[in-house]
């Protein structure tokens, strides 16, 4: 049972940064899905895979994984760079 814990990113649709400080720890699937023959919809019987746990920090994340001894890696978070340019650069 191993897990990912990364941080929350922006939506496509959100200017600002709220709600991008939380961190998520998720499991990773123990099975690859199949497509169901009744309705043709793509399942499978891990049940771990809905388990998405949200925390303050990466330290927290971390603690409560190592508490219950489940194996971890971290995603770090790109960093962010911003272009500046005046308006009247898209003219040139």
């Amino acid at each position: 049972m191993a897990a990912r814990i990364y941080q929350m990113p922006k939506n496509a649709l959100q200017s600002g940064k709220a709600r991008t400080s939380t961190w998520m720890l998720e499991f990773e699937p123990a099975e690859a899905k199949q497509p169901d023959p009744t309705t043709g919809w793509a399942g499978s019987g891990d049940t771990q895979e809905q388990v998405k746990l949200k925390f303050p920090s990466e330290a927290a994340a971390c603690a409560y994984a190592e508490r219950y001894g489940i194996a971890y890696h971290v995603i770090k978070t790109p960093p962010k760079t911003l272009k500046i340019q005046a308006y009247a650069d898209n003219f040139r």
